[in-house]
Formats: structure tokens, C-alpha cells, sequence
């Protein structure tokens, strides 16, 4: 061997170019496994950077109502049972599905608030992937990819992190996409976990259940089975544990409808939208939308179904007369996003429609002059849908990005009440306040909430001729609870008719040391 001149001996280089050989192979294989499912690897770095990116901007976003679901599942996870206040069998969760997936993956962090963050992150995500291979399966690209850039960025819907919400709506897309690829015991699978993710989702299934039997004359019974088996089994064990299948909830918030203070759904849909059409970018998304269901009845009727569901949902919920809360609007969110997609499609179908040669001219100046425009309004026009998709992803985008940095304002003040009333409260303590959800969360006491979410006898008290003042008069006289939690100035005639009689001042909090706009007080009631 002759190391000068890089000779080596002929064994040697044989085992060189036999592992260079394998290694070739190796690359080779690799390569056709990933052109082979590039969508796969898509799918899993879509899904990991997205759900990363929403966790880092909202890992400590949150709001009242879901510190119940919390709460609910903190107690099962400790060994408390399935309810709130110990010992009262009381269904005050509208999600038995979230509340027990918080209750089994609580075990792995104690953090149950960031924990249903991480979920809702996760679900977001999930949501737009299902949309988007519902997209593909009904050759609707353009509306994939609207999809994957404008679902998990919409405000209303990220505002809904830490809630059931964006897993309610990943399951309900699920059962949309694997119906259309007539995978129907998944689909009944998912519409099932919808349903016990939150009770609406039977419209799902109800809808896709319809579309079935009118187009194929047949009832899939092995779907039917599968959808029955969770949702019997829960309906059995809430009617025996609750008394009632149903949440209490649902007649809190029809009673929180019917007062005169309160906006129903079907009113409340206007001054959601209203928050919107302030901002000049989502004037534009609406008429693109419109444009989208006008190309949808013409030339995509595939969608049609799925743009009925928000239409039913709203309907439904109307009818139902429940009070407006923002994330009963995030279901209608996904045919508006769909309907942005097909929206931006028509001018796709524009370009498609031009993408033809000049016309058959003896002047050939004049026909390359023609094909010349031709060429230039075919790439103009997909530039444009383009333009349009990216500009809406930097309004919503900024939109969402500035959410992050603007908190509820009630979280640190209810945390440090809540916080206060467990270290400095007798564990048997009855605490009385309107909202019940983070002072109750941290508070760990028995809670008697004045909105009627806790105690349907409290909820029978909200009329249309009665107020929140109302009912929280009527708990202190038939609760009596030992401290009541009370924001200055919002309830006058509890404080003038019962606190100034029966409590005393035990903790007072400066809402300016908490950027909030009151102060509160906690009483000592006697």
C-alpha cells in the first residue's frame, strides 16, 4: 500500500464501495419512503409547529368558565368523585369527555389550566389538518390550504383555548373528513366523542347520519353501534350518578337568557360580528365568504352539507334561547373559513377558464399580442387569491398575536381571592360569589354561585323580571354562606339590606394592583 498516492489495498476498497453501495440504497429508500408520504411528514410538522407556537403565545391564556370543568376534573383525580362541591351530585360541566381527559392526564401535571391550554393548542391544529384533508378528498386545494392558514390564527377561535371548545371542533371535523372518505365507524366514533365533548355535537351526527340514509338508502348499523356504545354508556352513568343525562348548565344559561339584562344567542350574533367589522380586513374575508357560498351552490355543491352544519347549529342554539356567550360562536367559524377558501377558489377557476390558447387570428401580431394577456391574467389572477390568503393571515395573525399580550384581567385578582380563601378559611366554608370558576378553582371551598351554573334552584331564580343582584339575595337568605366575595358597587341592595347587618370586612383587594376595574372584598357572614 502506497499512502502517497491514497492506494490501498483492493479488499479494502471493495468494503469502500460496498458501503458506499448500502449507504446509497439507504438514502435511496429513504427518499421514495418520504416522497412517498410527504403528506404524512407535512401533517407532523404542521401539527408539532403550530401546536408549539399557539402553547408559547397562550400556555397561560385563560377565562372563568372553564375553571369549573377544571375543577371537576382536579376532584376526580384526587379520589372526590365526579362532582364540584363534595358531596352534591350536580352536573355543572357542559364536557363530560374534556373533564375526564383532564382528570387521566392531570396524573402526568398537576397544572390542570396549562395542561387544557396544551389540548386546545393540539385540537386547533388537529381541526385545520382534518379540514384540509376534507379539502382534499373533494379537490378543493385552495380551501386546504385557507384552511391550514386561517383556522388555528381566527381570534374567536384561539380565545377559546383552555376550554372544550377547540376539541369539540377538531372531533366534529374529524367525522366530516372520514365520512367523506366513507370511513363511517370512525366517523360514528368521532361524532360520539363530539356529542360527550360537548352535547351539540349530535347535530353532527345527526346531519352525517341524514346525508347517509338519503343517498344510499340504507341505515349503517355497524355505525350506529359504534356511535351508541360511549354515548349510552355515559347517558346510563349520568342519569344514575346526576339524575339527569343532561348538564345543568343548559337550564342556567336558557334562565340567564329570559333576564332582561341578558343577550340571547341569536341577538348576540351581531355584536360578536360587530367586534369584527370594526377592523377593515374581516369586512373583506365577509365578502370573499359571500363570493365563497355563491361558488359553492354553483360549482362545489360537495360542501353544501358541511356548510349546512353552522347553519343548523345556529338555529338550534337560537331556538334554545341560551344566553350569548363568545365561544358558543366558535362553531360557525369553520364554514366561514371554508367559505373564504372557495371565495378565494373563483379566481383559481378564473385563471383555469383563461389558461387557453389565442384565438385561431390570421393577424399574428395580433394573436401573440392576445396570448400575451392570456399569459399575464393567468398568473395574475391565482397571484391574487395568493395575496388575499396571505393578507388575511396577517390580520388575523396580528390580531391573535396581540390577544397574547392582553390577559383576562380577571385572572390574577380571582386567583389571589381564591388563593386567600384557602389559606385563610376553614375547610367546610360555604363561599357565596356570581362568578365561580377561578376564585372557586384555587378557593377549594364549597361555592354557591349567584349565576346559577352550581345550583339549579339558584338558576330557577333568574327571570325576566330579575337580575344577578336578585338571586344572590335570595342565596345569602337560603344558603346563608359564611363568606361572600363582592365586587364594590355592582350588587348596592346586598350590601346595604344584608352585608352591613350580617358580615364583616375579612380581606379587601385593590383591583389597581391587579389591573383590574373594581375593587373586591371578602366578607365574614355570621
Amino acid at each position: 500500500m502506497e499512502v502517497g498516492s491514497r492506494q490501498f489495498a483492493p479488499g479494502f476498497n471493495a468494503a469502500r464501495d460496498e458501503a458506499r453501495s448500502a449507504l446509497g440504497e439507504k438514502r435511496l429508500i429513504l427518499g421514495r419512503w418520504c416522497s412517498k408520504n410527504r403528506h404524512l411528514l407535512f401533517s407532523a410538522v404542521y401539527l408539532i409547529g403550530v401546536t408549539f407556537i399557539l402553547f408559547y403565545l397562550f400556555s397561560d391564556w385563560s377565562y372563568d368558565d372553564p375553571f369549573i370543568t377544571y375543577r371537576y376534573a382536579d376532584n376526580i383525580r384526587k379520589g372526590a368523585g365526579f362532582v364540584y362541591n363534595s358531596g352534591e351530585r350536580i352536573q355543572s360541566t357542559s364536557s363530560p369527555l374534556f373533564t375526564v381527559l383532564l382528570a387521566v392526564t392531570g396524573n402526568f401535571s398537576s397544572d390542570i389550566p396549562r395542561l387544557a391550554n396544551l389540548i386546545g393548542s393540539l385540537s386547533l391544529a388537529l381541526g385545520a389538518l382534518a379540514m384540509s384533508s376534507l379539502a382534499r378528498k373533494w379537490e378543493s386545494p385552495v380551501v386546504g390550504w385557507t384552511t391550514l392558514f386561517l383556522y388555528p390564527t381566527f381570534p374567536l377561535l384561539v380565545s377559546t383555548l383552555g376550554s372544550e371548545t377547540p376539541l369539540y371542533l377538531a372531533l366534529c371535523l374529524s367525522a366530516f373528513a372520514f365520512s367523506a372518505y366513507r370511513r363511517y365507524n370512525t366517523t360514528a366514533l368521532c361524532a360520539a366523542l363530539a356529542l360527550l365533548t360537548r352535547t351539540d355535537g349530535v347535530l353532527v351526527a345527526l346531519l352525517l347520519g341524514a346525508d347517509h340514509i338519503l343517498h344510499r338508502r340504507r341505515i349503517p348499523w355497524s355505525a350506529v353501534i359504534v356511535f351508541s356504545g360511549p354515548v349510552l354508556a355515559w347517558f346510563s352513568f349520568a342519569w344514575m350518578y346526576f339524575g339527569s343525562p343532561l348538564p345543568a348548565t343548559l337550564a342556567a344559561k336558557q334562565h340567564q337568557g329570559l333576564m332582561f339584562i341578558s343577550e340571547q344567542f341569536a341577538s348576540g350574533l351581531p355584536t360578536i360580528a360587530s367586534g369584527y367589522a370594526a377592523k377593515g380586513g374581516y369586512w373583506l374575508e365577509a365578502l370573499i365568504a359571500l363570493l365563497g357560498l355563491a361558488f359553492a351552490a354553483w360549482r362545489a355543491r360537495q360542501w353544501m352539507l358541511f356548510l349546512l352544519w353552522p347553519v343548523i347549529y345556529a338555529v338550534a342554539y337560537s331556538a334554545l334561547g341560551v344566553s350569548s356567550y363568545f365561544w358558543y360562536y366558535a362553531p360557525l367559524v369553520p364554514g366561514f373559513v371554508a367559505a373564504i377558501g372557495m371565495g378565494i377558489s373563483v379566481f383559481e377557476q378564473h385563471a383555469r377558464a383563461n389558461h387557453r390558447p389565442p384565438p385561431n387570428l390570421h393577424n399574428g401580431q395580433a394573436k401573440q399580442r392576445l396570448g400575451a394577456i392570456a399569459r399575464l391574467e393567468v398568473g395574475l389572477i391565482p397571484g391574487l387569491g395568493v395575496f388575499f390568503l396571505l393578507f388575511f393571515l396577517f390580520i388575523q395573525g396580528s390580531d391573535v398575536l396581540k390577544m397574547s399580550q392582553i390577559p383576562d384581567g380577571r385572572i390574577e385578582i380571582y386567583r389571589s381571592i381564591g388563593q386567600w380563601l384557602d389559606a385563610n378559611t376553614p375547610p367546610g366554608s360555604t363561599v357565596g360569589t356570581l362568578e365561580a370558576g377561578i376564585i372557586g378553582f384555587y378557593a377549594g371551598r364549597r361555592i354557591v354561585d349567584f349565576a346559577g351554573l352550581l345550583q339549579p334552584d339558584v338558576a330557577a331564580q333568574l327571570t325576566a323580571k330579575t337580575t344577578y343582584e336578585d338571586a344572590a339575595i335570595w342565596v345569602v337568605q337560603h344558603y346563608h354562606p359564611n363568606y361572600i366575595v363582592l365586587q364594590e358597587d355592582v350588587m348596592p341592595r346586598l350590601e346595604e339590606n344584608y352585608i352591613w347587618y350580617h358580615c364583616w370586612p375579612a380581606q379587601y383587594f385593590a383591583g389597581k394592583q391587579y389591573h383590574f376595574p373594581g375593587d373586591i372584598s371578602v366578607f365574614f357572614c355570621k
